[in-house]
């Protein structure tokens, strides 16, 4: 992505046409890298780094996460109520038992952290003699902060906004990047005199890595508060986000998740189902705590109902979680996650009394845009096709950093003494407008960058305009 200097037209004679546009667009350009480059930065290194969540935390948890081998482990009641004397009084949000033999049972409870998804504590069991391992604070991970610091930049609501805002403008960064690359006159002068190799690394980097930048940008959109949320109502409106309610009766809301599991901080179903309400078990007063407790039917019969309706999913493959029932109407909530491949996932509902299925639904009841979502999301966290995928989004998160770090060089090299260096205004009305016309397009897309957008604008044409020292130093 090229910021070469544009050919200066001779006294007297106006820039051509050509010239106008490529300095309009090389204006937005460097603006929108000045506004955004430092959260980019910080998103390529915590997004390089949590590609390795997994292997990270199976290393650095081995003790807690691995056990002796046994052929008869202890029921999953009795390996909760154990984990339960580590944790007196906290109410449990999931338990995640061993997928395959040597695995430890993980009961997660409610930590201090408050709000969705809040993190809690996760204590660890041998199956074998239902005997406590230990237990983590996951808010106080590694890979907690990183993803933290990756999603929110650790600042709440806030942190979540300038977060998009700067994902939206790398859209635009890409894009007029390529455009001052592919019209430019640098592409023009390459032959004769060469390019600094600051501009050329940079612009190289652009070019081949472009695409698959963009593509981390936009699907990792969907997680996002303003954009994500309007997005998962327009699917929602569409009927193309939850299963259908015909075939899966919603019978009523239990009081433990509220009206969904979107909130429930390890219920981990696809973003296709998170809106989607809870059936209720059918059989009450027979008691079941507040805090979430094992109902009448054994979590054993809950798992076995899952992994019947999961076949390309098993337990060895694939994560079984078990959301216990809270209160009586309460039900099983088994997600069956799938490390790689998303059509593979199934989310159960089971009664907790009789242990009949309420409701299962996956891959064959979802939109074409969840499909594509839960994809995108898969191929994002880099473990949808294994290394390879790991190793193209890690290749991408190290070219973001390359043309964050090249791109502030050169603005460096060339900066004045006492001012920004920025490219001077076009002046020509019929430029501005057409570019202020796409601009206008990727605001209506991309509502954050409509916004900063337009506080941009307003800025200069009220306060840098009308002050002549500004004017100078911003230009």
């Amino acid at each position: 992505m090229s910021v070469d200097t544009p050919v200066r037209p001779s006294a007297g004679r106006a820039a051509p046409a050509p010239g106008r546009r490529y300095r309009a667009v090389w204006r937005w350009h460097f603006y929108a890298g000045l506004l955004v480059a430092p959260v980019l930065l910080v998103l390529a290194v915590t997004g390089s780094l949590y590609l390795f969540k997994d292997q990270y935390e199976e290393w650095r948890y081995k003790d807690l996460r691995t056990a002796a081998a046994t052929a008869s482990p202890r029921p999953l009641a009795e390996q909760i109520a154990a984990a339960r004397t580590a944790r007196p009084g906290a109410a449990v949000a999931s338990v995640i038992p061993p997928g395959r033999p040597g695995r430890t049972t993980r009961v997660i409870f409610a930590g201090n952290a408050v709000g969705p998804f809040a993190p809690g504590v996760s204590v660890y069991v041998n199956p074998a003699d239902a005997r406590v391992l230990g237990s983590v604070d996951d808010s106080a991970t590694l890979m907690r902060k990183v993803r933290t610091l990756h999603g929110e930049l650790m600042a709440g609501t806030v942190g979540d906004r300038v977060v998009e805002t700067a994902a939206c403008w790398s859209l635009v960064l890409l894009g007029s990047g390529a455009y001052l690359y592919r019209r430019g006159p640098a592409r023009r002068r390459e032959a004769k005199r060469g390019r600094s190799r600051l501009r050329r690394v940079h612009a190289v980097t652009g070019v081949f890595a472009g695409v698959v930048i963009a593509f981390l940008v936009v699907s990792g959109l969907p997680w996002s508060g303003v954009w994500g949320e309007a997005f998962q109502r327009m699917a929602t409106a569409a009927g193309s986000t939850p299963p259908d309610s015909d075939r899966f009766a919603r019978q009523s809301t239990p009081p433990d998740k509220g009206r969904d599991l979107s909130q429930h901080p390890d219920a981990k179903v696809p973003w296709a189902a998170e809106e989607r309400p809870v059936p209720a078990s059918g059989h009450a007063g027979h008691g079941g705590a507040a805090g979430g407790t094992v109902g009448a039917a054994p979590v054993e019969r809950a798992l076995r109902a899952a992994a019947a309706r999961a076949p390309h999913c098993p337990p060895a493959a694939c994560e079984y979680k078990v959301l216990l029932p809270r209160g009586e109407r309460g039900v099983y909530t088994v997600t069956v996650a799938s490390r790689h491949d998303p059509a593979d996932e199934r989310t159960v509902h089971v009664d907790q009394y009789s242990g009949a299925v309420l409701g299962s639904y996956g891959w064959s009841e979802y939109g074409v845009l969840a499909k594509a979502v839960e994809q995108g999301i898969a191929l994002h966290e880099g473990r949808r096709y294994g290394p390879l995928n790991t190793a193209v989004m890690l290749a991408a998160c190290l070219a973001l950093i390359l043309l964050t770090v090249t791109g502030a060089g050169m603005w460096w090299k060339r900066r004045p003494s006492g001012g920004l260096g920025a490219p001077r205004r076009t002046g020509d009305r019929r430029t501005t407008l057409t570019v202020a016309a796409i601009m206008l397009v990727v605001g209506v897309l991309f509502p954050l960058a409509g916004v900063t957008m337009l506080a941009a604008l307003l800025v200069d044409a009220l306060l840098v305009r009308r002050v002549p020292a500004l004017a100078r130093r911003v230009g």
